[in-house]
């Protein structure tokens, strides 16, 4: 079978998979490319829809991963406003909403991730807004824009950057959150009370240490009752308690599935010529020796052209430093590294002036992961670091003075 007599197939017209199939084209793949989507938009980028595009700073033209000519020049058959509703792999097809079957040679799961619905009553109250999605930021906008004050659960990354944009475009703004830091499960405390000290002085009225028992309106929501008896009142309530990956199809295809589509090191499903990328992929770390399932915009980036190689014949481990960032007012950030415990974290920098970088440090004084604050172009460093996996001199690591790349090769 030559290259042009074979189909490969993506499901999730995702910034991974419409990644993936320019990455098939950049590799010579000459034979069909299908790229199935839910959304009648092409592929865009999720990471402007808390931010920039919430605003209105930027227009629905900036979030596409790809002109709009893109698919047509590069003979990619882009099905928007399709869903498959099943796999069937020991026939090697996709079954769509329609009954139709679709035979592949290959097929990626870059079906992402969906948000998790907050379980309380009044949950289903008009005003209750989620974000994922382009036409879920459009909504929000308008609201926000409409809103003298709005309530957010949840103080993680959505929910940071919905109140930091809410509060940008002249909301009041609560935040409530069962943790008593933002951020804290990820950061810690130390970079947590960073996160609490910015929201407050841009005047953020912040509930932290509560849980919610309900929402409270009639028709539509009024405000937020917390497990300790207060109300706190809103004209809207955005919820961003998490997602969680949508494995329906890989489940239906009888594909091994924990925490996400469990992939080896090439991102190779249990199934055979099934490959998963994206938020759905809880896929093997070769440096990290664990599987990682990671909700952010660059390895979804990375990942989809990295599957798609492989789906090719690579066969070639995926083992980049998971890498994020996230800008709030005038707060921007980049993370790089895994860091799911740690002995102690550090800074190099002034916290309380917003312009330092921290550094999570196992037992061993080993950097496993960094987090750059209004400080830039240091990400390949401190990926180095994380690399190395050898112990640091803490004195050096925190010391403005001493260049971060010399101390990957000490």
């Amino acid at each position: 079978m030559t290259g042009r007599d074979r189909t490969f197939v993506i499901v999730g017209a995702s910034l991974a998979g419409a990644k993936a199939t320019e990455a098939l084209r950049q590799e010579g793949f000459e034979g069909r490319v299908v790229l199935i989507g839910e959304e009648a938009a092409r592929p865009y980028e999720r990471p402007p829809l808390s931010k920039k595009y919430l605003r209105g700073e930027a227009d629905r033209s900036t979030v596409y991963v790809h002109d709009e000519s893109f698919y047509d020049e590069q003979a990619i058959e882009l099905r928007a406003g399709s869903r498959a509703s099943g796999i069937d792999a020991g026939a090697a097809e996709v079954v769509l909403d329609d009954g139709s079957r679709l035979g592949y040679d290959a097929l990626l799961l870059a079906t992402g991730a969906e948000p998790r619905r907050l379980p309380v009553p009044g949950a289903d109250l008009d005003g209750v807004y989620y974000l994922r999605t382009l036409d879920d930021s459009d909504r929000l906008r308008a609201a926000i824009s409409a809103a003298g004050r709005v309530v957010v659960i949840g103080a993680g990354w959505i929910g940071s950057e919905v109140a930091a944009s809410a509060r940008e475009m002249g909301a009041g703004v609560a935040v409530v959150e069962m943790a008593h830091l933002p951020l804290e499960r990820i950061m810690g405390p130390e970079v947590g009370r960073v996160y609490r000290d910015l929201h407050t002085s841009h005047g953020v009225d912040l509930h932290f240490g509560v849980g919610v028992e309900a929402l409270v309106g009639s028709s539509a929501v009024s405000g937020v009752r917390l497990a300790d008896g207060t109300t706190v009142e809103g004209d809207m309530v955005v919820v961003g308690v998490g997602v969680a990956p949508r494995v329906e199809l890989a489940e239906s295809a009888g594909l091994t599935v924990d925490n996400g589509i469990v992939v080896d090191d090439r991102l190779r499903t249990s199934a055979a010529n099934i490959y998963a990328a994206g938020d759905v992929a809880n896929a093997w770390h070769p440096l990290f020796r664990t599987r990682l399932r990671v909700e952010h915009w660059a390895n979804a980036l990375n990942q989809g052209p990295a599957a798609a190689r492989n789906m090719l014949g690579a066969d070639r481990p995926y083992d980049r430093i998971p890498y994020f960032f996230s800008d709030q007012y005038d707060f921007g950030m980049e993370y790089s590294g895994h860091a799911p415990r740690w002995e102690r974290v550090v800074f190099r920098g002034q916290p309380d002036k917003g312009e330092f970088i921290a550094f999570w440090l196992d037992g061993e004084g080993r950097v496993l992961a960094g987090m750059n604050a209004n400080i830039w172009d240091v990400t390949g460093p401190i990926q180095d670091l994380v690399r190395a996996r050898r112990p640091v001199d803490v004195d050096r690591l925190t010391d403005p003075e001493v260049p971060l790349e010399s101390l990957a090769v000490s």
